[in-house]
């Protein structure tokens, strides 16, 4: 633990001696850190200034979302959702010498989080668990809540910013595998547009949204099937629910060993999913499930090649190709749906009569 991290930790520590601070799962984007003491321990996290330029909006939307699930009926939530702490001062965040904004959050305790779904049973708590959040978010009016990140899911702006890319002289070599992603996008480019253009109509609204529910943002009770808490919520934002379950799906069913969309757990997830969501559904959101399916891994495939093409600014990376790596598995994976597409289609048809 060095000074710096020390000192922030205090600020939140409720003047509990600070004894410990480690690293903390393994995501991409905030510097996350376990800290404990002899009497509590806690989540203390710095916000990236990369990602969110206004880190104060992600700290009042966390707290707009705390004031409305505490007016649930008591028993009504059975998720937990971490506490935001206060610093020192009262506030929900503290600034450090370097402006950066850190903030705490309660730490649920035991849990574990999982990389990968090992059974049917834990694929239906995740489809219990989203329709769950969906449904206590669903009388909380959108604009309740700012947006954190601008663009975040709009894929018509990511394909922007990759064209904008490929206009400057490029960093990295035209090889094979450069080639193989640029020619998938050049491929389905027409195919971005369709959950935006629908909202420009006035077939999908936005709502109240998680904004990244991958898998392993949900908490499971050790040596249990059970789902207890569903974290990572700075992304929580107004939005269409289609991202959320698109992404979800994404990391659920994906094998990384040979990068195919495993339709039956897709199917359990959506079927919980919808049992847990009631009607929160619309017809018209029904008719765009596919699309949000086959379309949220292609716009991670194509912000993973922008990243790699713009020098890996924002994904963190273990080697220089990694993120063209992970663009070539996300597009495998959109290949899998694709053949998948009319299975998926009659799944999503029998689901509108549950």
């Amino acid at each position: 633990m060095t000074p710096a991290l020390l000192a922030v930790a205090e600020q939140f520590a409720a003047g509990h001696a600070v004894q410990a601070i480690s690293p903390l799962g393994n995501g991409l984007i905030n510097d996350t850190y376990l800290v404990g003491s002899a009497d509590v321990s806690f989540v203390l996290q710095r916000i990236n200034p990369k990602v969110f330029p206004e880190p104060q909006r992600v700290i009042h939307n966390l707290s707009r979302l705390a004031k409305h699930l505490q007016q649930k009926p008591a028993g009504s939530v059975c998720l937990k959702i971490p506490e935001l702490l206060p610093a020192s001062d009262g506030h929900g965040f503290y600034q450090d010498d370097l402006q950066q904004l850190w903030r705490a959050l309660e730490w649920i305790h035991p849990t574990e989080s999982r990389e990968h779904i090992s059974n049917d049973h834990e694929a239906a708590q995740v489809g219990l668990a989203l329709g769950h959040f969906h449904q206590l978010c669903s009388d909380m009016p959108a604009d309740a809540l700012l947006d954190t990140l601008p663009g975040f899911h709009i894929t018509p702006g990511y394909l922007q910013h990759y064209q904008q890319l490929l206009a400057q002289p490029l960093q990295v070599a035209k090889d094979a595998e450069f080639h193989e992603c640029h020619a998938f996008i050049q491929a389905h480019q027409l195919q971005v547009h369709v959950l935006e253009s629908a909202k420009q109509r006035g077939e999908l609204h936005s709502r109240v949204i998680h904004g990244d529910p991958k898998l392993n943002n949900f908490l499971f009770k050790p040596g249990t099937n059970q789902i207890v808490s569903l974290i990572d919520l700075d992304t929580v934002k107004p939005g269409l629910v289609h991202y959320d379950i698109g992404d979800c799906l994404r990391s659920s069913c994906h094998d990384k060993q040979t990068n195919q969309f495993n339709l039956a757990r897709c199917q359990i997830i959506l079927q919980q999913y919808v049992l847990a969501a009631g009607d929160f559904l619309s017809a018209t959101d029904y008719d765009y499930l596919y699309a949000a399916i086959w379309l949220i891994p292609f716009e991670l495939g194509l912000r993973f090649f922008s990243d790699y093409l713009s020098g890996n600014r924002y994904f963190r990376v273990k080697e220089p190709r990694h993120n063209l790596h992970r663009a070539l598995a996300l597009f495998a994976l959109c290949n899998s749906i694709q053949a998948q597409q009319q299975a998926l289609q009659d799944c999503i048809l029998e689901l509108r009569r549950i």
